[in-house]
């Protein structure tokens, strides 16, 4: 059985059970065991969704595994498998999610467990001692293939699928005439990039927009849907376990990496907040020590980010071109 976690991590105090309480909740990216997605869904299933909807492409042992842990709990939850960049696969969910939950989902989180193995853009291969130039020239040219059909991968889910899930869903939305509210998992990659993950980066700092987007476009509609996203640092998954114990990874951004259950635990607290207060936000999770907590003790808090534009006249168009 590929379900590691211990859930009782995942039961949180009763004044953070108010964002998913009686909700139907429906996460994208939740399949594989130990990762951010799962931990969502096991936040929502244990302390009050109504239902919930574990949705997977490929991982389907886990995300298996995690409906029938919840199902044996109480909870309403269901399998979802479809690829959210196909957009028949998709469409096709439609009817399906709406009659397990009976209704529509109130609460969507978009999340996604993609990222790059990593590569040095913009840069080549070096050199190999001894190797022909048509060796070197062939190997470049397969790496280059490769990269950019990993950061492919990652644009297409991250951007594509969110763009997709969100569209399907506000659409339904406004035609039920019900509330809905939509998450963003993005991370602090998005304004602080890292190195090797350039697809990475550039697809978060995509989804940062997608509240604003979406506001515009519904119009007068915009007070049924609300959205936030959401910035996280390191989280140790099955993606970045292979660095949790490497500070040069991390370092820069807290102390060590946060447990999935730690992360869906502040997750659980920002939804709490009433949604006149997250609506349009950016809230990023920062990590800091705590040494009262021990040799691992950390403090987990949240900050607003607010990207402010500054336009100013170019020094070379002062003079300003004029047509008839």
């Amino acid at each position: 059985m590929a379900f590691t976690v211990n859930p009782d991590n995942f039961r949180f105090p009763a004044e953070f059970s108010a964002g998913v309480k009686g909700k139907r909740v429906l996460i994208s990216g939740a399949g594989k065991d130990g990762g951010l997605g799962q931990s969502f869904a096991l936040a929502a299933g244990l302390n009050g969704a109504e239902s919930v909807a574990v949705h997977f492409h490929s991982s389907y042992d886990d995300g298996l595994d995690l409906v029938d842990f919840l199902r044996a709990q109480g909870v309403n939850a269901f399998p979802l498998q479809a690829d959210v960049t196909n957009m028949g696969d998709l469409w096709a969910t439609r009817t399906y999610v709406i009659d397990k939950m009976g209704g529509i989902p109130n609460l969507v989180i978009c999340n996604s467990g993609l990222s790059e193995k990593g590569y040095s853009f913009g840069r080549s291969l070096r050199e190999v001692e001894g190797e022909s130039m048509a060796m070197r020239r062939a190997r470049v040219r397969q790496a280059f293939i490769n990269n950019l059909a990993e950061t492919r991968l990652v644009l297409d889910t991250k951007i594509d699928g969110f763009m997709a899930m969100t569209h399907l869903w506000s659409g339904e939305a406004v035609y039920a005439n019900e509330p809905l509210q939509i998450v963003y998992i993005s991370s602090r990659q998005s304004i602080d990039p890292g190195m090797s993950v350039p697809g990475y980066a550039i697809a978060n700092w995509a989804v940062l927009q997608l509240p604003a987007v979406l506001a515009v476009n519904l119009g007068k509609a915009a007070s049924l849907v609300s959205a936030f996203s959401v910035m996280y640092p390191f989280v140790r998954t099955g993606m970045t376990n292979e660095y949790a114990e490497n500070p040069k990874v991390f370092g820069r951004w807290q102390p060590r990496m946060l447990e999935t259950y730690e992360a869906a635990e502040a997750f659980m607290q920002l939804l709490a907040q009433p949604g006149e207060a997250t609506n349009q936000g950016m809230f990023e999770v920062m990590v800091e020590e705590e040494a009262s907590k021990g040799e691992r003790g950390v403090k987990v808090t949240w900050q607003e980010v607010k990207l402010n534009v500054s336009e100013e006249l170019a020094p070379w168009s002062t003079t300003p071109l004029t047509f008839s």
